[in-house]
């Protein structure tokens, strides 16, 4: 899965150049994050000075404030788009290698239940989330870089905590502890949901192969054989349905509740008049992208139970490829 993409000279200047590359732009799109993050602080300070003495700043002068948003926007939006296209080939060449790889046994593993599937979809799902992933994560890391230092700066005035007093540069660690928390709660509430993904893939797969074969064999792939094996992925699927009914409840019920956790937090500043209107917008923002980084893991749990699965059907994979 990794050898023959990372490991392999053939896929080198996409390995490496290509992982440089989108290293950098992500580290570039976080860096235009805290760029609006300012902006957002300077624009709604001008806003309160605006609304305390009218008529004090002319309409070019406004206008001239918000093409300041666009110019940034746009250069943001540019790069998303180039890197979204450039990581569509990156994820390409990768499968591309695993790909390979896998077809160079093809004739020793071909009896192998699924071979058909390991190496057409799930080569394509694994490249993907992988990457997917991959980059979220780095996403998060340099965001916690970026906006941890502005966050503690930020948090100067708000020294009060509701329901806990006296707290230097508080909204740091509200915003990692909340986070760790939610972490480890979604953690245990969808502790089993990587081995239902992975049997519910496998009861797919075992139906999938009895219709192919049935297009080439009369004697495949028959009206109760048919039946059995959808009565599996039926069975299958409600029980993951009702996994992840409590799984998502207390998922949303979290990210919902965390929407609310910086304004209560900046409650008693609020209450006394410490902050300005755009100290408060950077807050939030500044908050906001720290707590999202910190909740990596909740808001990539699904994912990560869909790669799981798939991980585990290659690994057993290429262990049947080693006996060969």
């Amino acid at each position: 899965m990794f050898r023959s993409f990372f490991l392999n000279p053939k896929w080198s200047s996409w390995s490496v150049l290509g992982t440089l590359v989108i290293l950098i732009a992500i580290w570039y799109k976080v860096e235009l994050d805290v760029q609006i993050n300012n902006w957002f602080g300077d624009f709604y300070d001008g806003i309160q000075q605006i609304l305390k003495a009218p008529n004090s700043v002319t309409f070019p002068e406004f206008l001239q404030k918000v093409m300041n948003f666009a110019r940034i926007a746009g250069i943001a939006i540019a790069v998303s788009v180039l890197l979204e296209f450039f990581t569509k080939h990156y994820i390409f060449r990768w499968r591309t290698a695993m790909t390979e790889y896998y077809l160079s046994y093809w004739d020793k593993v071909r009896h192998i239940e699924g071979a058909s599937q390991r190496i057409q979809e799930d080569t394509m799902r694994f490249a993907r989330i992988m990457e997917s992933l991959g980059e979220s994560f780095i996403r998060a890391v340099l965001t916690l870089v970026a906006f941890l230092p502005v966050l503690w700066e930020l948090s100067k005035n708000v020294t009060q905590l509701p329901w806990i007093g006296h707290v230097n540069h508080s909204l740091v660690y509200v915003a990692l502890i909340f986070s760790i928390f939610g972490t480890v709660v979604l953690s245990v509430v969808g502790i089993k949901l990587p081995g239902l993904e992975f049997n519910n893939q496998r009861v797919e797969a075992a139906y999938r192969k009895e219709l192919v074969l049935g297009e080439d064999d009369a004697n495949r792939a028959q009206p109760e054989t048919l039946r059995q094996l959808f009565d599996d992925i039926r069975k299958n699927n409600y029980i993951l349905y009702l996994h992840y009914l409590y799984f998502d409840l207390v998922r949303w019920s979290y990210l919902q509740f965390a929407v609310v956790v910086p304004y209560i937090a900046l409650g008693p500043s609020l209450i006394m008049g410490l902050l300005t209107l755009g100290t408060l917008q950077q807050v939030i923002r500044a908050f906001g992208k720290v707590q999202d980084a910190f909740q990596f893991l909740v808001k990539s749990w699904t994912t990560i139970v869909e790669l799981l699965s798939i991980y585990k059907r290659l690994k057993g994979f290429e262990q049947q490829i080693k006996k060969c």
